[in-house]
């Protein structure tokens, strides 16, 4: 089952555990993350590249981008992970505190593979009591995102131009964005406001682009990329609704054959 991830309420730690063989999703990052892959693999495609992780691996996610991923756990074992989200208010407030806030913009990668360091390890095992009473702990969890913030400057300055960049998404080619984006299975508004602008501006600047609504060209560009991975790569009809952003395989294929005129597993 392919799952969209876009969480309401997000916690400062997060404790992925599955006994599944393999999961899949998506998600909008809206807050800088650093990870820990305690066991299992993790597959994270940014639109850019692949990024693959595996057990004692560490990361940083970049905010406000799409990532699609699969989470794989081992044989016989489970896959688990722990994260750090590195909301914008403690950072806001960390910058000031300790002189950051005129720090100049870095562009960094989306994802980025963390060489190892001992300071890592031993401050991801402090994190294991907390994740259970999260709401209890906030105050030492807060301490504890600080900290994070503080290893992660100690071992990669460079990191300092990302943290504490706090401009929103500008407006941006509209055409670029889509073209590489299509796949991902997001609100409108999402959509929106990463191209830097309302819905409302979105949707004018798209139809004045391509002559037809969104949610259309959208659907249109879905299947040409299914029909093209289905006829020249040779993917199976369940893997490509999914990689082409339908959520539904029983829409994909009422869509796929309305518009070739015949079922995509015919093809």
């Amino acid at each position: 089952m392919f799952k969209r991830e876009e969480n309401k309420k997000l916690t400062r730690i997060l404790y992925s555990c599955y006994t599944t063989k393999s999961r899949e999703g998506e998600q909008f990052i809206s807050e800088h993350i650093f990870n820990y892959q305690i066991s299992g693999t993790l597959h994270i495609n940014d639109g850019n590249q692949s990024h693959v992780f595996h057990e004692g691996d560490f990361h940083f996610c970049k905010r406000n981008h799409l990532v699609k991923f699969t989470r794989q756990s081992p044989e016989n074992g489970e896959f688990r992970s722990i994260s750090v989200r590195l909301d914008q208010q403690t950072l806001r407030d960390f910058s000031i505190e300790y002189s950051y806030d005129g720090v100049k913009k870095h562009d960094s990668e989306i994802i980025q593979s963390l060489k190892p360091d001992p300071l890592y390890k031993s401050f991801m095992d402090s994190l294991v009591p907390y994740q259970l009473k999260q709401p209890e702990n906030e105050k030492l969890l807060s301490l504890k995102s600080r900290e994070a913030i503080l290893i992660l400057l100690q071992t990669n300055p460079e990191l300092a131009g990302t943290l504490f960049d706090f401009t929103e998404p500008c407006k941006i080619d509209l055409e670029a964005f889509m073209n590489k984006n299509f796949h991902f299975n997001v609100e409108m508004k999402r959509f929106a406001y990463l191209t830097g602008r309302s819905l409302a501006t979105f949707k004018r600047d798209f139809e004045k682009l391509y002559q037809i609504p969104p949610s259309r060209w959208l659907q249109q560009r879905r299947l040409q990329e299914a029909y093209h991975l289905i006829k020249e790569k040779g993917k199976t009809v369940s893997d490509v609704y999914l990689e082409v952003g339908f959520e539904d395989l029983s829409h994909f294929s009422f869509a796929f054959k309305k518009k070739y005129g015949m079922a995509p597993s015919k093809i």
